[in-house]
């Protein structure tokens, strides 16, 4: 997901002092510290490893957020074939205590020159910190629908599968419209989504348009009904 950054946004929320962290910071790892067990081979299976060593944290530290990405698709049950980083979706007034958090944990936290999230790295893999969707900041009610979901044995909150469509479909763009890597995660997780709220929220917008007549016409989804009338209307 990409979004364009604005130099100034990070210091109008307060964590642009987030810097990686130092090695005094939070002292030597321990040789037996589970950071330095050596990676699993198959690239899917680290970057799982690495969702729930940072969801364990936050959980731990009660910091409210909720999986995101193709982990989170891979939680409500879509294919194992994940992206290459793993994101989770916090409070934009949270992020300097979630960094504090993962910084105290042992993990290196920075700011990236984008301005809608933080970066950190957990058993040599990107974890996003993004606080905000598709332009939209990440709220309470976001949080409050997603759904408490088995990572790979570990309970975390994932976004709902509405939730997660929507922050694609809106950040489609001129620049970014690659319909081929939603496509998978219309069709995987079609009967979990409100498509009525969907179409409500995304539809005026050219490019979720597009995609949406796309789906139709490969009957993932059937055609939107006709707009609803007003009992005036009907009386006419």
């Amino acid at each position: 997901m990409t979004q364009p950054a604005d130099e100034d946004a990070l210091d109008r929320r307060g964590v642009s002092e987030l810097r990686p962290t130092a090695a005094h910071d939070s002292g030597p790892v321990p040789a037996d510290d589970p950071r330095h067990q050596e990676l699993p081979v198959d690239r899917n299976q680290a970057i799982l490893q690495a969702a729930k060593q940072v969801g364990a944290i936050l959980k731990r530290n009660e910091h409210p957020f909720a999986l995101a990405g193709s982990v989170a698709v891979y939680a409500h049950g879509g294919h194992q074939n994940l992206q290459h980083d793993v994101d989770f979706c916090i409070r934009p007034d949270d992020a300097a205590a979630v960094a504090e958090t993962l910084r105290e944990a042992g993990l290196t936290v920075y700011t990236p020159p984008e301005d809608w999230l933080l970066k950190a790295s957990c058993l040599g893999q990107q974890v996003d910190l993004i606080f905000e969707l598709a332009h939209e900041p990440v709220t309470t009610e976001l949080l409050a629908r997603a759904e408490e979901l088995s990572v790979d044995s570990v309970l975390m909150p994932v976004l709902a599968p509405t939730d997660l469509l929507r922050g694609l479909l809106a950040a489609f763009s001129e620049h970014h419209c690659d319909f081929g890597a939603v496509l998978p995660i219309a069709r995987t997780l079609r009967e979990k989504i409100d498509w009525e709220a969907l179409r409500r929220d995304c539809g005026d917008a050219p490019m979720p348009a597009a995609f949406f007549f796309v789906l139709e016409r490969l009957e993932i989804i059937p055609p939107a009904g006709p707009p609803a009338t007003t009992p005036e209307e009907e009386q006419r």
